[in-house]
């Protein structure tokens, strides 16, 4: 989950700054996955857009925060980041604190707007199936209740006890289980299947960002990685989440949208998992410790409808430099 690559340019589109394009780079083979976002990289696109250049100098205060718009590329949606300023330059420093981030920084609030697919579905473009809950056949696994949710990124959640876990899962567990690994592929493949992202199980290899597979479950005290005790009390659900064949240290921002929105709308098994109640936020338990994030919804002509997802992520310069690449491999058109 670490070969990234994002591609940020000045924007033309009306109401944007910047337009924003992910990578996914396979790192056992010439790929890149194009088929969706990240969400922790989305909050790095503001700061390194403002220090770039790239926005107009006349809306970046010296002080203060500095909003940038950002359309994501991959998923055609809208980002607005807001990027803390400080002596005229991006601060990268402070006090906010997000477990699975080993230093302070400054915290850079992401708002990410009408998160859910637009495109035409059966049923709706939220929910693919038009149900908040639908049930795979899974080989090897029997009929699993899933919900297959598009918002932030594509994702198919389940219950962390149908697949024999409790939701407080490290990643030795999981990850140290050859077995575990393949049930979460097949799982996801033929979640991909009905969600309509592929035509076959076999397809799934081609598309290795997206979905993404998370089981939840009511709150549990646990222990985290890093020896923090999360208490049952903290917390209105506990996720784990699976990203490119390995349970993840801690949350994708994108999949922390798809759980803000599921938690939105009454009768997921996210929502189920939280209590059932009806919310605009929802703090959760992961491997590293917990994380906050909110999400408006509407019930609008019988569709859900999510008019934005909130939550805040940091990002800080580790390294510049040039990759050299010969031009006998570029295409030039």
């Amino acid at each position: 989950s670490t070969s990234k690559s994002v591609i940020v340019s000045a924007s033309t589109r009306d109401g944007h700054d910047v337009d924003y394009l992910f990578g996914q780079v396979s790192i056992d083979s010439a790929f890149v996955d194009w088929s969706g976002n990240c969400g922790n990289l989305s909050a790095a696109v503001g700061p390194f857009a403002i220090s770039s250049g790239l926005i107009d100098p006349a809306r970046v205060p010296r002080d203060g925060v500095a909003t940038v718009r950002i359309w994501q590329a991959n998923i055609g949606k809208t980002i607005v980041a807001h990027v803390p300023m400080t002596d005229g330059a991006v601060q990268e420093t402070g006090d906010f604190e997000l477990d699975g981030v080993t230093f302070l920084a400054a915290e850079v609030q992401l708002e990410f707007l009408d998160p859910a697919d637009d495109a035409e579905g059966e049923g709706g473009a939220m929910f693919p199936t038009g149900n908040v809950i639908d049930q795979l056949e899974i080989p090897g696994l029997g009929t699993l209740d899933a919900t297959l949710i598009n918002a932030g990124i594509p994702t198919i959640f389940v219950n962390a006890r149908d697949l024999g876990y409790t939701g407080t899962e490290l990643q030795d567990a999981v990850n140290g289980d050859p077995r575990a690994l393949t049930m979460f592929e097949t799982l996801r493949a033929h979640g991909a299947v009905r969600m309509g992202l592929i035509a076959n199980v076999e397809d799934a290899a081609t598309r290795q960002h997206t979905p993404k597979v998370a089981f939840v479950a009511p709150p549990a005290d646990y222990t985290a990685s890093s020896g923090k005790p999360v208490h049952a009390a903290e917390i209105d659900l506990l996720v784990r989440a699976m990203s490119m064949d390995k349970l993840h240290h801690a949350m994708m921002g994108t999949a922390a949208v798809a759980i803000g929105t599921a938690a939105a709308v009454p009768g997921t098994l996210v929502n189920l998992a939280a209590g059932g109640a009806a919310r605009s936020a929802v703090r959760f338990g992961h491997p590293s410790g917990t994380l906050r994030v909110g999400a408006q919804a509407q019930l609008v002509d019988g569709q859900w409808q999510v008019t934005k997802a909130l939550m805040s992520r940091s990002a800080r310069v580790l390294m510049e430099g040039w990759v050299r690449v010969p031009g006998s491999v570029v295409e030039v058109e």
